[in-house]
């Protein structure tokens, strides 16, 4: 029995040195992978937009890369998403920031697109040469991938749903009240 004991816990230590040894670093990221780009010219700016997906998909993770030629120094900038299902006036972006896996790069990281549709990228550089805007026209966003989000919600809640039935008939049929004593004053 001591034999047995020893031999489960030797391979117990095994397996968990071996998962610690294997396992990533906390700080290690997976690199940015880009596999499609785009080029603008904003104003006296050459700035090259890099994809990690391509074709584009609603509701599909992804990131996106913005290169201007010659680096970031002293440069800064603006970035104005429209696509369809935006209502007049409305649109997504901000402030154009450091990508955090690809630091010499402005990016978005891990960012969708909502709608399938054509969408449009509107680019804001300001720099040693001035202000500069460029736009990336009809960027084709196809529909979102797998069955439709309604069907997979459905499909994904009918466990809960069969809970709760099987908790109520359980309840129904033990009836907990009826065996509950009277407690009189």
């Amino acid at each position: 029995m001591k034999h047995r004991a020893r031999a489960l816990l030797l391979a117990l230590c095994t397996m968990g040195a071996a998962i610690l040894v294997s396992a990533p670093s906390a700080h290690a990221y997976a690199p940015v992978e880009i596999v499609h780009t785009e080029q603008v010219q904003a104003g006296p700016y050459h700035l090259t937009v890099g994809l990690s997906k391509w074709p584009l998909r609603a509701m599909q993770s992804l990131d996106f890369t913005f290169a201007p030629d010659g680096g970031l120094t002293g440069k800064s900038g603006t970035l104005s998403m429209i696509g369809p299902g935006m209502k007049g006036g409305m649109h997504m972006g901000g402030p154009l920031s450091r990508h955090p896996r690809k630091r010499d790069v402005w990016g978005l990281d891990v960012r969708s697109l909502s709608t399938a549709g054509q969408w449009t990228f509107t680019f804001t550089i300001n720099g040693p040469e001035g202000q500069g805007t460029g736009t990336l026209d009809d960027i084709t966003v196809l529909g979102q991938p797998g069955p439709p989000l309604a069907l997979s919600w459905a499909l994904c809640a009918l466990p809960v749903v069969g809970l709760i039935a099987f908790l109520v008939v359980a309840w129904r049929r033990h009836r907990p009240s009826r065996h509950l004593a009277v407690v009189g004053i």
